[in-house]
């Protein structure tokens, strides 16, 4: 009897990492969870924690938790590098063929994980989720906007959510492209590179829960004036700094001799 039924790709083997800084109170359930799922989603996996330099008991928890999960490892930041260093050492961590990563406080459900799977495609390399509804106070959301408008303006980035950290990755691509902010615009000069090194992207929305537990360590005076400083000084580097540099070359290039 002919069988119609479709059949699925193997999923290849995927890590799952988590940068984490003061996340005591959320980062183990986000462990869990994500034991929970990935063997429903492929037999090759590996879970990581990246301990930016915690300062309350985050490094003692994932230290509990390691010991009794054999497929999970902590990789401690003796002080803190910041955002651009933890994404940083999870991508330099990963082993498998995919890479996924969300962040320790528990604002998205690592269990959407599984809505990402089936949109890597062999024309994909990079799956990237977009909020439905940012679940933050008003000044954060309107923060927010303002970067993703600028990002998108200034950088000309594929995406419309670069500040949602939920993303399904293929390893080799990342680990080919240098990283070198420490602030959240990691997350903007990745996507850049990204695109630069001719990555294809898709979309899909995700929910954003408020934060239970703890506070961001972002949204203070000192944060949002050192990020805005990395925004512009990344812009610099990377737009208009290329821009010169293509065009100097365009006037060295001598002129085509017609008959």
């Amino acid at each position: 009897m002919e069988n119609n039924q479709k059949v699925h790709p193997p999923v290849p083997g995927i890590s799952v990492f988590f940068p984490a800084y003061n996340d005591e109170g959320s980062i183990a359930e986000l462990v869990h969870e994500a034991f929970a799922l990935l063997p429903q989603l492929t037999d090759d996996y590996e879970v990581i924690v990246v301990n930016d330099g915690s300062s309350d008991g985050t490094a003692a928890l994932l230290d509990e938790l390691a010991r009794a999960l054999p497929r999970l490892r902590v990789v401690h930041h003796p002080r803190n590098r910041g955002y651009g260093g933890a994404l940083r050492s999870g991508f330099e961590s990963a082993t498998k063929d995919l890479v996924f990563y969300t962040d320790g406080d528990g604002q998205y459900d690592v269990r959407e994980m599984k809505k990402l799977i089936p949109l890597m495609t062999e024309e994909v390399d990079v799956v990237n989720g977009y909020k439905l509804k940012r679940s933050d106070d008003r000044r954060r959301i309107v923060l927010g906007a303002i970067y993703k408008f600028l990002a998108r303006l200034m950088f000309r980035l594929p995406i419309r959510d670069v500040d949602c950290d939920f993303r399904l990755m293929r390893r080799a691509l990342i680990q080919s492209i240098e990283l070198t902010s420490t602030s959240g615009v990691v997350c903007t000069e990745m996507v850049y590179k990204l695109r630069a090194a001719g990555c294809r992207f898709t979309e899909t929305p995700v929910h954003h829960y408020p934060r239970l537990h703890g506070q961001s360590q972002f949204f203070t005076l000192r944060r949002v004036a050192r990020t805005g400083y990395d925004f512009f000084k990344l812009w610099l580097k990377l737009v208009i700094g290329r821009r010169l540099i293509f065009g100097a070359a365009r006037k060295r290039k001598p002129a085509v001799e017609t008959t």
